[in-house]
């Protein structure tokens, strides 16, 4: 959980200080694009390989070594003095927060695969705190003139500290460590993975996991920039915007660990992508800034749960091979990569504002894609065989 915490706490500074990287490096939309695209479009190519190995070989210095380079990634960013600089350190660190966070996720599902949407509920709420605290430490920081730069060598120290608690918390396997696994059994790991991608139920949701990250992650890239560029907010009253976004999140991704236990997953989720359908286009048009911000805070409620509930019917429906479902996820994750750049392409040519409606497709195809009568978590184990 502190994993997870620490990744999204670096994915919310980032985010949120986007209006000062740019300006401090001299950046366009174009460029912001690449940088939030290529990183895990390479990442993506790199992390069904570490997905794999870590089914059928040493989990553990797998997730230990990625944790190096996560905390050598933090460091590069604190002194990139350029575009080409600060791409290597995101680069170094995609792939990196593979090995470190998504395999220490793999760990926890498989701790107790009778429970994955509540567990990957407790997971999401621990990234959603370090989300929100992201936008807060970037606002006070520029409000006391600290810099983005500070806040990134204090993230890297605070990585090399959760890396010695990993070290000595994660658990040992039983027994001695099995040989690295030679290229015809990774082979065989990587034709399985391939195989599995075959049945429709696990690529119905690996796409909606794609599609719902437009609403997530994409509009968190991008939000800060819109607040300013659009809305006509400062920089720090900008930070303080996606934090409200994010902090409305945390009080959803809170209240769903409970609701998880009276409710099926799915039934919430198609109510709140038609709550989403209403509230992004408000958004948008709406002209007064401060109405901006209400409504986003609303966003940001009303989209607590996608990724945990998604995530965790993808998990059921492959028991016992929580690696793979990592592999699948970066295969298929490989081209909603493109979708950064794309929308930094259209707002430089458009302007952000009208790039913007291209998010509204997350929604969308999770209403048209989430199948009626899903049969969500609680049902899922008492009648695996039927779901499957």
């Amino acid at each position: 959980m502190l994993i997870e915490f620490l990744d999204e706490l670096i994915f919310g500074v980032t985010d949120a200080a986007w209006p000062l990287i740019r300006t401090d490096l001299h950046l366009n939309y174009v460029q912001i694009g690449l940088a939030l695209s290529l990183p895990g479009i390479i990442g993506n190519t790199i992390e069904p390989f570490l997905g794999i190995l870590g089914d059928i070989w040493k989990r553990r210095v797998l997730i230990l070594g990625g944790g190096i380079f996560f905390a050598l990634a933090c460091f590069l960013t604190a002194v990139s003095h350029n575009f080409v600089f600060l791409l290597i350190s995101f680069v170094v660190f995609n792939p990196s927060s593979g090995a470190f966070v998504s395999l220490s996720q793999a760990m926890l599902m498989d701790s107790d695969p009778s429970r994955h949407e509540y567990n990957m509920a407790r997971w999401t709420f621990a990234g959603s705190v370090g989300v929100v605290l992201g936008p807060l430490l970037v606002g006070g920081a520029a409000y006391i003139g600290f810099g983005w730069r500070g806040i990134f060598f204090v993230l890297a120290g605070m990585a090399v500290l959760v890396l010695a608690g990993a070290w000595r918390l994660l658990p040992h396997p039983s027994g001695e460590y099995p040989p690295l696994p030679k290229l015809t059994s990774t082979w065989v790991g990587i034709r399985n993975a391939f195989s599995a991608l075959k049945r429709g139920i696990v690529l119905r949701w690996l796409v909606l996991l794609e599609f719902s990250d437009l609403m997530l992650d994409v509009l968190y890239g991008y939000l800060a920039l819109y607040f300013v560029d659009v809305a006509g907010f400062t920089i720090s009253k900008a930070a303080l915007a996606v934090a409200v976004w994010t902090g409305f999140g945390l009080l959803g991704d809170l209240l769903l660990i409970p609701l998880l236990e009276r409710v099926r997953g799915l039934s919430y989720l198609r109510l709140s992508v038609v709550a989403e359908l209403f509230l992004f286009p408000s958004f948008l048009l709406v002209p007064n800034p401060w109405a901006k911000l209400i409504i986003a805070a609303l966003l940001g409620l009303f989209n607590s749960g996608w990724y945990a509930i998604l995530k965790g019917n993808l998990y059921s429906c492959l028991p016992g091979q929580s690696g793979t479902v990592m592999a699948l996820s970066n295969i298929i994750g490989f081209f909603g990569k493109f979708i950064p750049f794309g929308i930094g392409l259209a707002a430089e040519h458009f302007g952000l504002g009208p790039a913007m409606w291209l998010l509204l497709a997350g929604p969308v195809a999770l209403l048209v894609g989430l199948p009626p009568n899903a049969i969500s978590l609680p049902t899922l184990q008492e009648g695996r065989g039927e779901a499957e």
